[in-house]
């Protein structure tokens, strides 16, 4: 089955990609004004909104694999790349962003890279601090079994977290969570898996495409330490902070993105 990908607007391809638990639907600060400049592709991942969990294999702890491709960074990368036009703009936010990284490292065929609350590697470790502690990675693994829509809940409230309209940007988020119908738990599993297991720092040089980081002054789930770092090791990479922003910058100042997005766009970028 075909990944749900919703289109709107006329002009330069360029790719959405939402982060965990989410849908394209989250992107809706920007849709309208974008659609102006550019022919949107709204990605719903698989097992997320209104994509089935179908062609990619089922992360099962503990359990038996599938011989279908896995649930993992780069089968998700290839899967869009499948779907979606050559020579696009991907841009990708938190988790999205990994994948589009990944695309890019790959060398699939995207023209440029916008990375939005991004994170080459999620999880803490002792050469890397700027990232979420695995103990907190492994709480909401284990929860997920449990009661997964009380997991995405607190997960959207962590996004949230930080932000100067931190009130109302979880509002948003909630309104958004479950309007295209909720997410596959086994889906939400796999996903997560990238997150705690997924580490993209040495690809980061590979990456040749013009790259624009947009990242929140106040973001605690990836912290700002990690866009810069990203910025350094990304050859033709520009970073644009959003002061007072967390995890979702689209949300909480979508006039100050789309001004940013479309000046580097317009811009001639070697």
């Amino acid at each position: 089955m075909s990944l749900y990908i919703e289109q709107q607007g006329q002009g330069p391809d360029l790719v959405m990609i939402h982060g965990w638990g989410l849908h394209g639907g989250v992107f809706s600060p920007l849709v309208e004004p974008l659609s102006r400049h550019f022919r949107l592709h709204l990605v719903d991942l698989p097992g997320h909104g209104r994509s089935a969990l179908e062609g990619l294999e089922l992360y099962r702890p503990g359990g038996r694999h599938s011989r279908r491709q896995p649930y993992e960074m780069e089968a998700l990368a290839r899967r869009l790349a499948g779907e979606l036009p050559a020579d696009a703009i991907w841009l990708g936010w938190s988790l999205g962003g990994g994948i589009a990284m990944a695309a890019a490292a790959l060398g699939l065929p995207l023209s440029r890279l916008i990375l939005i609350g991004s994170n080459p590697c999620f999880r803490q470790g002792p050469d890397w601090p700027h990232a979420m502690p695995d103990a907190e990675l492994r709480q909401f693994a284990e929860a997920l079994s449990h009661d997964y829509r009380a997991t995405l809940q607190r997960f959207i409230a962590l996004q949230s977290r930080g932000s100067s309209t931190g009130r109302d940007e979880l509002r948003r988020l909630r309104e958004t969570l479950f309007a295209h119908g909720e997410p596959d738990p086994l889906a939400l599993a796999g996903a997560l898996s990238i997150l705690r297991e997924g580490d993209l720092r040495p690809q980061l040089p590979a990456i040749r495409q013009a790259t624009l980081i947009l990242h929140g002054s106040r973001d605690t789930l990836a912290p700002l330490a990690a866009a810069q770092y990203t910025a350094e090791q990304i050859p033709n990479a520009r970073l644009g902070v959003v002061e007072g922003a967390g995890h979702a910058p689209f949300i909480s100042h979508p006039e100050v993105i789309i001004q940013l997005l479309l000046d580097w766009w317009q811009e001639d970028i070697p």
